[in-house]
């Protein structure tokens, strides 16, 4: 099993991600409403998922805030990031990627075929 922490502040899109992955069998999936409660599941309860998608613009800590904090902690800082966001001009995906991020995902996305983009994504 794959698993994968998908963070976002909107309750709508966590839902559809969720269901969306959980179409591949495979995938196992964990939802966060906020940066801050992501680090709370990664760094305090120490679960180690093979990715986490976290959305760009949040309240509080932001997806690159989060990705700061994730590559700061040796706990950490090798949990591939992907980012999930409107926000997708080729400049701002240079910088996600400049940041340490493993690649992006941009709203809106296909639902469908979203469980075959984050394999994609997840190192072998």
């Amino acid at each position: 099993m794959t698993s994968i922490l998908y963070v976002d502040d909107e309750p709508d899109i966590r839902l559809i991600v969720e269901m969306s992955l959980k179409l591949k069998p495979e995938l196992t999936v964990r939802t966060a409403e906020s940066g801050e409660q992501a680090l709370a599941i990664l760094i305090d309860e120490g679960w180690k998922p093979d990715l986490a998608m976290i959305d760009v613009m949040m309240p509080g800590l932001t997806g690159p805030d989060v990705l700061a904090r994730l590559k700061a902690n040796p706990d950490t800082a090798n949990l591939p990031v992907v980012f999930v966001t409107a926000r997708a001009r080729p400049q701002d995906i240079d910088d996600y990627i400049a940041q340490g991020a493993k690649g992006v995902i941009t709203k809106p996305f296909d639902p469908i075929g979203l469980g075959d983009q984050v394999m994609g994504l997840i190192p072998a």
